[in-house]
């Protein structure tokens, strides 16, 4: 249980550093440089950012744990599975740019009210953006979290809240560490001019995020879901462009009725396109070659237990890719790994058959699959021995080594 605690704090710590946090944690960087160094407001900034962070892990981690006691095979990650739950994010991440290009202010009327109020929409910003830290983690799986995420889900549900607890403590830690480090705030520059600057600039990486999600919406839902969002996007884009120019005029003291009832039917078109009764967002079943980074020489099938047992039976060594189309370190492994020559010549040498797991859509059989093997988070490599016999689990960060070397033993082959 220890292990699996400090293995789930240093994966949480870890996540910092992939690219669907980063973008999340530098609006939290100009947060603390907005700050001028001032430590009782870093300190409760990080505090709050923590908390966020930590609820929404619980929230998060009990939801999975209930779904599963209630015989729901779902496994980590399992919201981005939702194509409504991947469109939101990408409208709440397109909405933080435009909001960090000014194009209108988050709590400009509460900024009028007076410090202390401020102070607490400071918070509650914080929190907030601990929570969303949280949601687009889950896609990304590093170092420990595997193991770790594994443990707790075939444990009693306090044991599990307790491992997913240090998880995310472990994703809040560093930016709470340097909140409520004295000599950071001495050496963090005073507010100037340099902000507005570096505010346009963080915008950046979260268009780069919505636009990560974006494409994996495509995945999901095909031609139509994209047409959809994309429209979603420009609708909501102009809707923030018109409640700027409501803000300000308000803050001029002119009637500013008219621009927000604008803004507002913006909102209710993107709630009526992204209803899930109009059918607009429907999943589609992605096709397994395309989801497969080995090229035409290689033979690839969809997954399913009766396909692996009959290329068992046959004699052929299966080599299993259980990955997303949202894992950041699936796609990260295609490249380093299962789209390089060796890779491909160690196939076709070992006679292995390649199947694609392509969890994108939640599909039952692959997390009941990933369940049996006390497994929840993607990516999963499995290598069948032609033999007969247990599958060997691949490290979740692949290299080309043991990845070759795990097909040789399967097929009794060597290169």
């Amino acid at each position: 249980m220890l292990v699996a605690i400090l293995s789930a704090f240093l994966g949480g710590v870890i996540l910092n550093l992939m690219p669907c946090v980063f973008p999340i944690i530098s609006l939290k960087a100009f947060g603390l440089a907005r700050q001028g160094g001032d430590p009782g407001r870093m300190r409760g900034e990080g505090a709050a950012f923590f908390a966020g962070t930590l609820l929404a892990m619980l929230a998060l981690a009990g939801t999975l744990i209930a779904l599963r006691a209630g015989g729901q095979a779902v496994g980590w990650g399992f919201q981005l599975q939702s194509p409504l739950v991947v469109a939101v994010l990408v409208l709440v991440l397109l909405g933080s740019a435009l909001n960090l290009f000014g194009v209108f202010e988050f709590g400009l009327g509460l900024q009028r009210v007076g410090q202390k109020l401020d102070g607490r929409e400071g918070l509650l910003g914080a929190a907030l953006t601990g929570a969303l830290a949280v949601v687009v983690a889950t896609p990304c799986a590093g170092p420990f979290m595997a193991g770790a995420i594994g443990y707790a889900l075939v444990q009693p549900p306090l044991a599990a809240l307790a491992i997913f607890a240090a998880l995310g403590a472990g994703v809040a830690a560093p930016f709470t560490l340097l909140s409520f480090s004295p000599a950071l705030a001495s050496r963090l520059p005073r507010p100037g001019a340099w902000m507005t600057t570096l505010k346009h600039a963080l915008a950046f990486p979260m268009l780069a995020a919505a636009a990560w999600l974006l494409w994996v919406l495509a995945a999901q839902t095909g031609s139509s879901g994209l047409a959809v969002m994309l429209g979603c996007a420009l609708i909501l884009a102009f809707a923030g462009w018109i409640f700027g120019m409501a803000q300000r005029q308000r803050m001029a003291g002119r009637p500013s009725g008219a621009l927000h009832v604008v803004a507002a039917s913006g909102m209710l078109a993107i709630v009526l396109g992204l209803w899930p009764g109009n059918g607009f967002l429907v999943m589609a079943k992605p096709d397994a070659a395309q989801a497969s980074p080995a090229s035409a020489e290689i033979r690839t099938m969809a997954w399913s237990p009766e396909r692996v047992a009959g290329e068992r039976a046959a004699g052929h060594p299966v080599f299993v890719d259980f990955s997303a189309e949202w894992c950041l370190t699936c796609k990260v492994n295609e490249k380093a790994v299962l789209s390089t020559a060796a890779f491909k010549a160690a196939v076709a040498r070992t006679g292995t058959t390649y199947m694609v797991a392509d969890s994108t859509n939640y599909d039952a059989r692959i997390e009941q699959a990933m369940m049996e093997l006390g497994r929840s988070g993607l990516p999963l490599y499995l290598v069948y021995p032609a033999g007969g016999g247990d599958p060997v689990i691949l490290p979740q960060v692949l290299d080309t080594k043991t990845a070759v070397q795990a097909l040789e033993a399967a097929s009794g082959r060597k290169g």
